[in-house]
């Protein structure tokens, strides 16, 4: 079986940066950066099979038709640069030759040994009442993922885990997945200064940009650079313009990390501030309590003159409606900033 090994670095090498950027961009489904990103691999001692078998780990993340265009693109990358490859260079497994080169890997057993593949990567059996509600996707998972992919001797679970923490750190909507697999890396190798080295990298790769959010992400739109009130926020926001009749409503998206300052809505009567959440995960903290997550749907009622701030998780966009609450002498004070240290200890 295909086994974890421990890192001793620290941080990544070259040829994890570029096996990161590659598991980013077929996530994203950005064909030249891919491409380039494929370039840098070879260079950094990356092989044709390795190159393959991200290709093959991924299309279960990211699905056939992204896994499709990344195989287009290694292709043309190989054949452009005109590398050489030996006829037996090939991803499938010496496993799968040894089983008359069933497409799936172990047949039959492929639920027993994804099951004991499974517990060894995750640490320990996984259960959880989604996989009760739909047991056919617990038996994929088993089966397919973790026995016929993860059962391949190509790549060695550590490399799996960093390809697949990148690809899920490049979509926000597949936060959630992220987290499961960092947790998994730490179990094979993947100390906590490389999953921050993998988050961060894919952060600054896909470069903080609202347009490349999923169509879908939100409602309303994501609005234009806040520039007005950007020396109160730490990080990109971006300010949308809903009403300014009746009762004022903007739209307010934060990259992941950015938060407002802490500020006060003043007001002799009436006043203060509700919030809606419509996409991504975020914080709303109080002065003197705990913060606390925000996830779509979610409100907040924050009454007038109440210490305060709100913004985006560290993993995640985040957005939503800013309605002004009618009052009299209603004015608004900007306090200190939430800097990174105490950002950090709440967010965490």
């Amino acid at each position: 079986m295909a086994m974890a090994i421990t890192a001793n670095a620290a941080e990544l090498t070259l040829k994890e940066n570029a096996i990161v950027d590659i598991g980013a961009w077929i996530a994203r489904g950005e064909q030249d950066k891919l491409g380039a990103a494929f370039k840098a691999g070879f260079d950094a001692g990356l092989t044709l099979n390795e190159a393959k078998e991200l290709v093959g780990q991924l299309y279960a993340y990211c699905g056939f038709p992204r896994a499709l265009n990344a195989a287009g693109t290694l292709q043309r990358v190989v054949e452009s640069s005109k590398l050489k490859v030996e006829s037996s260079d090939s991803t499938r497994s010496t496993r799968s030759t040894r089983l008359n080169d069933s497409p799936f890997l172990l047949g039959e057993r492929a639920i027993e040994i994804g099951t004991d593949n499974q517990t060894k990567l995750c640490g320990g059996p996984v259960k959880g009442a989604l996989f009760d509600f739909h047991p056919q996707l617990d038996e994929y998972l088993k089966a397919h993922l973790f026995g016929d992919i993860f059962a391949r001797d190509i790549l060695d679970w550590r490399t799996r885990e960093i390809v697949t923490i990148a690809a899920l750190a490049a979509r926000p909507e597949t936060a959630p997945q992220m987290k499961a697999h960092i947790a998994i890396g730490k179990v094979n190798g993947v100390t906590d200064a490389q999953a921050a080295e993998i988050v961060g990298r894919v952060a600054a790769l896909c470069d903080r940009d609202p347009s490349r959010l999923p169509r879908d992400w939100s409602p309303i739109p994501v609005g234009e650079p806040n520039t007005a009130y950007a020396k109160y926020f730490i990080g990109n926001s971006y300010l949308h313009k809903l009403t300014l009749d009746q009762v004022p409503a903007f739209g307010v998206t934060f990259e992941p990390g950015c938060r407002n300052n802490w500020h006060i809505h003043h007001a002799k009567t009436g006043g203060g501030q509700m919030l809606i959440v419509t996409a991504g995960e975020g914080f709303y903290q109080e002065w003197g309590k705990p913060a606390y997550r925000l996830k779509k749907g979610d409100t907040v009622n924050i009454p007038a003159n109440v210490k305060h701030w709100h913004g985006a998780a560290p993993d995640s966009w985040f957005q939503h409606i800013a309605l002004e609450v009618p009052g009299t002498e209603q004015s608004n004070e900007w306090c200190e900033p939430v800097d990174d240290k105490a950002y950090a200890e709440v967010t965490k």
